[in-house]
């Protein structure tokens, strides 16, 4: 069940909104896509790793692996498939955002849980955990076999409106940013854009800069290798 995990006045007031509104959302907040009723579909969670940095507040965020059969080349936070042990979502997220990035777990606080949004084309059921970063430690692309790079990148900088557009595929269109040289879309991208939204920190930008996907991959493509 979404809601925060700790008393929202415990966070820092950046964060504060985010906590608050976290139990008042669902699915629907975030995407339009809803999970089959029967059918496959396997659960995961990603960590939404939120800290203090020299710019303000920045977002851990990773590039996967172009070689990964699955969104290979794509901008993602840290996460993954629940693996027995895990315990919850929670549970799930630190561990994988340690494999992938070699974030210490100590120096992370989840505090607040979001819906579960499910993912059409990996058929994942996906929870995102909001997490503060109290104490960072180094990160860095564990297993270059799955992570090709892993960055801090300022809220400033993707709020920034030059960073932002809309992509389109297949008569859909959704959020798009490309910032440190990184070109971010898709689930990642629409999580992303709610959460600017919602916290606050959102500045007004081009929604009429539509780009077509594949053409915006091309011309980013040096940025996914």
């Amino acid at each position: 069940m979404n809601g925060p995990l700790v008393d929202p006045g415990s966070v820092p007031a950046w964060l504060r909104p985010l906590v608050e509104v976290s139990g008042e959302l669902d699915s629907s907040t975030f995407t339009r896509f809803v999970p089959p009723e029967v059918g496959y579909r396997r659960s995961a969670a990603v960590l939404i790793l939120f800290a203090e940095g020299l710019s303000g507040p920045d977002v851990l965020l990773l590039r996967r692996a172009a070689t990964l059969g699955s969104h290979a080349g794509q901008v993602a936070f840290p996460g993954g498939g629940v693996e027995d042990g895990d315990g919850s979502p929670v549970g799930t997220a630190l561990r994988e955002a340690e494999e992938e990035t070699g974030v210490d777990p100590v120096g992370v606080r989840p505090v607040a849980v979001l819906p579960e949004l499910f993912v059409p084309v990996s058929r994942f059921a996906v929870t995102p955990v909001l997490a503060h970063w109290q104490t960072p430690s180094p990160v860095h692309a564990v297993d270059p076999a799955e992570t090709a790079a892993v960055a801090r990148v300022a809220i400033s900088d993707l709020v920034e409106p030059g960073n932002r557009f809309q992509v389109r595929r297949a008569g859909h269109m959704g959020p798009a940013f490309a910032v440190d040289g990184l070109f971010v879309w898709g689930f990642t991208a629409g999580l992303l854009s709610v959460l600017l939204s919602l916290a606050g920190w959102e500045r007004d930008w081009d929604r009429g800069d539509v780009r077509d996907l594949e053409a915006a991959l091309r011309d980013h493509e040096w940025e996914t290798r």
